[in-house]
């Protein structure tokens, strides 16, 4: 199979293309720079030129493949509306490109849109107007039209060595900057997460064999405390750790403070035995303490 993938050179991403190249497939990449031209010449992988706000480009991506992954997004949260409708202006192009085809597209978006508090599962439905939410529902819609589409969620963290960007180095900034890792009240609220290697072989079962219209759900641990997370980076860098007020959260945490209290509980089972997919890599807590979040 020739599998489209925007975010191809991403953290996520070029496990993505890594695995897919393993198993046997082409990839062609979409290539915004020079740099990210370059990554993917040297994985073994094909180049397109375009960017996710260049639907043309997209458009023609999709025609040129037997399947997409999308996997890039602006995540500009200046203006998290303006990156919601930059997704979903893509989202609608590829769908354009593909419709009638029944080729498959497969889709990203995250578990934290889905039920707080509870342990969300394959059959909630995305929430309209949340970010990723019009995208999910979007990209589903397509079975209507002749496409074989599903979506991954993601939990918030997606972790392994290289991870610069997510949410975990972004605590881990944040723990040093302000002397203290912190958890909001008792730290007891959960949050999900998964390995990156794990994340990728999804995406590679998911565009191969994913059911037409299915929710999936790419997590490793159904929830971590946010409390061991923590303490783990407490641990980690040689700081106290201390739980903050609810109303402290926004001066603490920043831009990060509306997800770090979020009881996010999320299963996997439905996407475990639909795709019969088996996280095999290191759990959260043990790949911080392992050091290559300070060392890379």
């Amino acid at each position: 199979m020739r599998v489209f993938v925007t975010g191809a050179t991403g953290f996520i991403g070029s496990a993505v293309v890594r695995e897919l190249l393993d198993a046997g497939h082409e990839v062609l990449g979409l290539a915004r720079s020079d740099t990210s031209a370059a990554a993917l010449t040297a994985a073994g992988a094909e180049i397109h030129r375009g960017a996710l706000d260049d639907l043309d480009s997209l458009r023609g991506g999709a025609d040129a493949a037997d399947g997409v992954i999308h996997l890039a997004y602006v995540h500009d949260f200046s203006d998290i509306e303006a990156s919601g409708v930059i997704d979903l202006r893509a989202v609608e192009a590829i769908g354009a490109a593909l419709a009638g085809s029944g080729k498959p597209f497969v889709n990203t978006s995250g578990t934290l849109a889905v039920t707080p508090g509870r342990a969300g599962t394959e059959e909630d439905a995305g929430s309209d107007g949340v970010r990723r939410g019009d995208s999910e529902n979007a990209t589903l819609a397509l079975a209507e039209r002749g496409v074989r589409p599903s979506v991954v969620r993601l939990p918030p963290s997606v972790h392994g060595e290289g991870d610069k960007h997510g949410f975990v180095p972004s605590l881990i900034g944040i723990a040093r900057a302000k002397g203290v890792s912190a958890y909001v009240g008792d730290g007891s609220n959960r949050w999900p997460a998964v390995h990156r290697l794990d994340a990728a072989r999804l995406y590679r079962l998911a565009v191969e064999a994913a059911p037409a219209g299915s929710r999936l759900h790419g997590v490793g641990e159904e929830g971590v405390p946010f409390r061991d997370i923590a303490e783990a980076i407490g641990g980690l860098l040689a700081l106290p750790v201390a739980g903050i007020a609810a109303e402290d959260a926004a001066e603490h945490f920043g831009w990060l403070s509306a997800m770090v209290a979020l009881d996010n509980p999320t299963s996997s089972a439905l996407t475990r035995q639909r795709l019969g997919w088996r996280p095999e890599g290191p759990a959260l807590i043990a790949d911080i303490e392992k050091g290559h979040y300070v060392t890379d």
